[in-house]
């Protein structure tokens, strides 16, 4: 399997084609996620055009099961997040579904 990317990844490969010493590198990285999940919280959806948009929405109640005990549970609601490529990203992923 292969290792994610890090934020750590994203502030040396940044760090890497800048001017810019690591500390402000990381703290423009970490200014432009916080910026992300504000705008998630507060507009439910983050639309990157050419890359995809990351929607958040409410889940309601739901049965649940406890595996360990098989006992019946109830979850209660939240909200998730999902995120949805866009067209030309998924066909850069495809290259041979045209």
């Amino acid at each position: 399997m292969n290792r994610a990317l890090t934020k750590v990844d994203i502030v040396e490969a940044v760090y890497g084609q800048s001017d810019r010493n690591r500390a402000e590198v990381k703290n423009i990285v970490e200014n432009l996620l916080q910026l992300m999940k504000q705008a998630i919280k507060k507009d439910h959806a983050l639309l990157i055009s050419g890359f995809g948009k990351f929607e958040a929405y409410d889940k309601n109640a739901r049965m649940g099961r406890n595996p360990q005990t098989d006992e019946a549970i109830t979850l209660p609601p939240r909200k998730v997040v999902v995120f949805r490529l866009s067209r030309k990203f998924r066909e850069e992923l495809n290259p041979d579904e045209e």
